[in-house]
C-alpha cells in the first residue's frame, strides 16, 4: 500500500474546538534509550486515571520497550515544595526527554507527532480546505501550529509527511528509526 493510499480523504471543513496538545500525551512513541527501537511512554497500568486533560501533565509515566525490555519510571519533577508539570511540545517527549519515534523531514523542517491519533488529528486539520475555530486563538493545539504546516502551499508535502509518520508508527525495530529521530537538545518553550 502506498503512503498516498493510507492517507484519509481531506475533509472539506475542520472544526477546531480547542483541543490541547496535552490530550495526546497518554501514549507517546519514543526512541528506546537502550536499543534504539520504538518504546512507549504512558501512565503505568496501576496509575489513577487523570480526571481532566490538565492533570495529564502531572501524572506519573512509565517508559517500556517491547523490543529489549527497557523500563523506566517518571514520577514528576519537584521544585522546592511544588510539583512541576510536563510541558508538551518539541521533538522530545516531555517526561523522559527521549527523541520522539514519529519524526520526519518535511518542507525543510522536522514534522513530529506523539502517536497515531495525533497524526490523524494533524492530517484532518492540514487536509481541510476550510478551518473553523470555536475556541481561543492561543490555547488550541491547531492555533499554535507553525505557519509552514498551516500553509496551503505545503499541504501536499505535510500530508505526505504525516502519511510517513503513520507508517512509521507501525514499525518498531531500531533499523526502522527515522534519520530525523535523534537527540538534539530540543526543549519545549515555557
Amino acid at each position: 500500500m502506498s503512503p498516498a493510499s493510507e492517507r484519509p480523504e481531506p475533509a472539506p471543513r475542520h472544526h477546531d474546538h480547542g483541543m490541547w496538545l496535552v490530550r495526546y500525551t497518554g501514549g507517546i512513541l519514543v526512541v528506546c534509550p537502550r536499543c534504539g527501537g520504538r518504546a512507549l511512554v504512558a501512565p503505568p497500568p496501576d496509575a489513577v486515571r487523570p480526571d481532566s486533560l490538565g492533570h495529564l501533565v502531572w501524572a506519573p509515566r512509565r517508559l517500556t520497550c517491547a523490543g529489549c525490555g527497557a523500563l523506566a519510571e517518571h514520577n514528576g519533577e519537584r521544585q522546592g515544595d511544588g510539583a512541576v508539570g510536563a510541558r508538551p511540545g518539541g521533538t522530545e517527549d516531555p517526561f523522559f526527554r527521549r527523541p520522539l519515534w514519529l519524526q520526519t523531514r518535511c518542507a525543510g523542517r522536522i514534522l513530529w507527532a506523539y502517536d497515531e491519533e495525533h497524526v490523524d488529528a494533524l492530517a484532518a486539520y492540514v487536509g481541510a480546505r476550510h478551518r473553523v475555530r470555536h475556541s481561543s486563538p492561543t490555547l488550541s493545539m491547531f492555533a499554535r501550529l507553525p505557519a509552514w504546516m498551516k500553509s496551503a502551499g505545503n499541504r501536499d508535502e505535510v500530508l505526505a509527511g504525516l502519511a510517513a509518520l503513520r507508517s512509521l508508527a507501525r514499525r518498531s525495530a531500531p533499523a526502522d528509526r527515522s534519520d530525523a529521530a535523534h537527540e538534539r537538545g530540543d526543549r519545549p518553550r515555557s
